[in-house]
């Protein structure tokens, strides 16, 4: 017999919190089991990062790819308006600011701007 029962809400936090983690890692792998097994694409933590934000913004590359082929929202911000491109801009993340213009990044998304952020660090040649 299976347990069918539904998650509580400790189990549910703990679970994001763990898959936030992976991103965060570039734990590409254990993040698509994760995915695989339910785990909604664009789930966001208490503070509204995004897996797709936490794995641009610590330079992970092929984790960011995964989340994007999957179809994760490229311009979902943070609960401080932060949009994953901007967070790339910001750490000088210049593959990850590539992969996100290339998948369709809103450059004008978000508080700062992409725009706005590259220029206040002199990366405005990575945009378009």
């Amino acid at each position: 017999m299976t347990n069918s029962s539904p998650l509580n809400d400790d189990q549910t936090a703990q679970i994001i919190a763990l898959a936030m983690d992976l991103a965060r890692a570039g734990k590409t792998t254990e993040l698509a089991e994760f995915l695989d097994h339910g785990l909604p694409l664009d789930v966001q933590d208490g503070d509204g990062n995004t897996l797709l934000m936490l794995a641009t913004y610590r330079g992970h590359g092929q984790t960011a790819s995964l989340l994007l082929d999957r179809g994760a929202n490229v311009d979902l911000c943070n609960a401080r308006g932060q949009s994953p491109l901007a967070g790339a801009l910001f750490k000088g993340e210049d593959e990850i600011v590539a992969l996100l213009v290339a998948a369709g990044a809103d450059l004008e998304g978000g508080t700062p701007s992409a725009r706005a952020t590259a220029a206040m660090f002199g990366r405005e040649h990575l945009l378009p």
